[in-house]
């Protein structure tokens, strides 16, 4: 019916003008009242999906799988895929209700439970609000997915499945609805989050943070060898979500325009710029640059510019790469060793710290031209007590609900494994199978 309208308006629009209406002015309203589906974004948006999807599957999995000893591979990478499956159908359900449907500031409502109401022509922008969901269910995916990494080696495979169910619904769609829902509070209060920064790597980094903390240190950690048992799978894993994450910073202008196109330029430079930091720092520290070190920059830079993406230019892309993979390399190895700690991935030493840094430098380099919002440097230094703010809001509230999660499933079923499958490995006792 909306397409009817939109093409008929032009001939109303004429034969009213002929007595004296403005017939402009009816054109223009009709435009704005009725959105139509653009194929370009369109096209685009489906590309970005497939490859913000491609993060997890295989992208995390592999990364995460190569940098665990051997006898705990196929359990880690089996957290990314089942995480995939079952936020899929969360999603689908209940989350991109509570998170993209008006309600509360702080909580959306139902209306859309089960995906009510969205139907083949419903659109979202230029774009069909399908597509929009499953671009919004890939992010809602790899996020909970990040928090395995933090404690890899010792979680019960049952107790990371219903801890990240509730984790998705009750932590993740409430911060989305935040920063993105309509009405979204820190949305309301000016927060810039252009792709995730806040909403996915400072939730899933503190989540990883606190869940490492409440099932302690791995057994013999820091004492025995944890070394990654293949490098060459990390590798493969972090150049695939390098290659995904143009979907996840490039997607989120949700069209095939400049502002697309600026979020993949900044992108790759504010990445190659954090590994090149982080391989330098520790080859003066260390006298070697490591396989593990570069490619950790690299993620790192990625995760400080997801919050900036849309907003800064490349010379900011390049302070923020530049500041991220010095800052992560010290959140990964100082940080960590000062505080005792075991991320076993260092979730939150590269998500967690990068999202932050990158949070507040999108405070400093944002430019009105780029996003319609100044930073520091042109002068709107408020910006920066805005950016601290959103990190403070959702540091607490991920913080908080995720330790009450992780103590109801430890009071009901348990989180950890036995003494004796930890030593022996998860893969045979969780799951039956192993690599020879």
């Amino acid at each position: 019916m909306s397409r009817l309208f939109h093409s008929a308006a032009p001939m109303m629009a004429a034969i009213l003008g002929l007595a004296g209406l403005p017939a402009a002015a009816l054109a223009q309203d009709a435009a704005a009242a009725a959105p139509t589906l653009n194929s370009g974004d369109t096209a685009w948006m489906l590309m970005s999906t497939a490859l913000v999807l491609l993060m997890t599957i295989p992208g995390l999995a592999l990364f995460y799988g190569g940098m665990v000893r051997k006898m705990n591979v196929l359990a880690t990478v089996m957290q990314s895929f089942a995480i995939c499956c079952m936020v899929s159908i969360l999603w689908f359900a209940v989350g991109y209700s509570i998170a993209f449907t008006e309600g509360t500031p702080y909580f959306g409502s139902l209306s859309k439970f089960m995906l009510s109401g969205v139907a083949i022509d419903s659109l979202q922008g230029t774009i069909p609000e399908t597509l929009f969901v499953v671009f919004q269910m890939t992010f809602a995916i790899i996020t909970p997915a990040l928090i395995a990494g933090a404690f890899a080696d010792r979680m019960k495979f049952s107790s990371m499945l219903i801890f990240t169910a509730l984790w998705s619904v009750l932590i993740y769609a409430p911060i989305t609805h935040w920063v993105w829902g309509p009405g979204g509070y820190l949305m309301g209060d000016g927060v810039l989050d252009y792709a995730g920064g806040t909403v996915v790597h400072i939730n899933a980094g503190v989540a990883g943070l606190v869940a490492a903390i409440v099932l302690g240190k791995r057994k013999g950690y820091p004492n025995e060898n944890f070394a990654p048992h293949n490098l060459v799978l990390s590798l493969i894993g972090a150049s695939l979500l390098w290659v995904g994450w143009f979907g996840f910073n490039a997607g989120s202008a949700v069209a095939a325009d400049g502002r697309a196109g600026m979020a993949m330029l900044v992108t790759q430079i504010a990445a190659a710029a954090a590994a090149m930091a982080w391989m330098l720092v520790e080859w003066a520290a260390k006298g070697k640059p490591s396989i593990l070190g570069i490619i950790s920059g690299a993620v790192g830079g990625l995760v400080a510019i997801t919050p900036a993406a849309g907003f800064v230019g490349p010379t900011g892309a390049l302070v923020i790469g530049l500041t991220s993979g010095v800052v992560c390399y010290w959140g990964a190895t100082s940080l960590k060793r000062t505080l005792g700690y075991d991320d076993s991935l260092d979730a939150f030493g590269v998500h967690g710290v990068g999202g932050i840094v990158g949070a507040i430098l999108t405070g400093v380099f944002a430019q009105e031209a780029i996003g319609g919002t100044a930073g520091a440097l042109e002068g709107n230094i408020g910006q920066i007590w805005t950016q601290v703010y959103g990190i403070l809001a959702t540091v607490v509230y991920t913080a908080i609900g995720s330790f009450i999660l992780l103590k109801v499933v430890d009071v009901v079923i348990g989180l950890r494994v036995d003494e004796d499958v930890e030593r022996d490995g998860l893969d045979l006792a969780l799951h039956g199978e192993s690599i020879h």
